[in-house]
């Protein structure tokens, strides 16, 4: 058995299409088909059965791949250990995040820690909040912004960084958008663009208008703070975002407006896997988040 054969087979296995694996991996569709091939005669089982134009994992070939995953992803970091044990400046940081911090906050800190640290390479993993957690939970990266933070998780430890307020944004010519402040309570009326059911900020909204004493109407959903702000600017409704989302300028622009009653506020942490130690080149860039956020936490007081 090859290392060549389990990293074609992964790649097929995750494009479901032994074409487009070839092309990913910049090799001939005849060369994929004759590993795959091999691999199974080897293990005398088969992998994949064709289900129209994609290829499907079997039974077998489903937990074939959870452990050649864990062996590659094993591999990845102990090359990578190797390497930083010779330099740690030319590590590589493999890091994940959900949308709403990807606008304004890991572009922040990456670009401060690499003035510093220039040979430094990030490897960056975009998620929801279930799936950044699984992913730390599996190794397939050494740390994640994540939030809400979850204070109790039997597989995942790590930090709270921050506490971030959320906002209701509204149409220009929404009649609060005039306001510095407003009740929660005043926009049960509005129809609410909301995050889909797999966004933790869904869940924080939900439960901010349950407290104001109302269930929203939601009359549009989505899947990335730019969209959902832009909906709300052409008139589509009302929702509440997290400032950090909000420090975009763009041509739809929604108004912004404090909400103080109920506050609403998200929490912002930093987790890695429990009970394992991070690499070097990891470990440095936690202690520089702990440090930015806790000078930035002096800067507010």
């Amino acid at each position: 058995m090859e290392f060549r054969q389990l990293q074609y087979f992964v790649k097929v296995a995750r494009k479901q299409h032994v074409t487009q694996a070839a092309e990913e991996l910049h090799v001939a569709q005849s060369a994929v088909s004759r590993q795959i091939h091999q691999l199974e005669e080897e293990l005398g089982v088969q992998l994949f059965v064709q289900k129209g134009r994609n290829l499907q994992l079997t039974s077998v070939g489903k937990l074939f791949l959870s452990r050649v995953e864990t062996i590659l992803t094993d591999l990845e970091r102990a090359v990578s250990e190797v390497h930083e044990f010779i330099d740690p400046e030319q590590g590589e940081i493999r890091i994940g995040f959900p949308h709403s911090l990807g606008i304004y906050l890991l572009p922040t800190v990456v670009a401060r820690f690499r003035e510093t640290h220039p040979r430094v390479k990030f490897k960056l993993r975009q998620g929801t909040y279930n799936s950044l957690i699984r992913d730390v939970m599996k190794g397939e990266i050494d740390l994640s912004f994540i939030s809400p933070f979850p204070d109790k998780h039997s597989h995942v430890t790590g930090d709270l960084l921050l506490q971030e307020e959320l906002y209701a944004i509204v149409p220009q010519e929404h009649a609060l958008s005039r306001f510095e402040e407003i009740r929660l309570e005043q926009l049960r009326d509005d129809s609410f663009v909301m995050f889909s059911e797999e966004y933790s900020l869904r869940s924080i909204v939900l439960e901010a208008c349950q407290l104001a004493g109302f269930t929203p109407h939601i009359g549009f959903e989505g899947e990335e703070t730019d969209t959902i702000r832009g909906l709300v600017a052409a008139g589509m409704g009302v929702s509440l975002l997290p400032e950090m989302a909000l420090t975009e300028i763009s041509q739809l622009q929604p108004a912004k407006v404090r909400v103080i009653e109920p506050r609403v506020t998200r929490s912002v942490g930093l987790i890695q896997r429990t009970g394992e130690k991070l690499p070097l080149v990891a470990e440095g860039f936690r202690k520089y988040l702990l440090d930015f956020f806790a000078d930035q936490g002096k800067l507010n007081e």
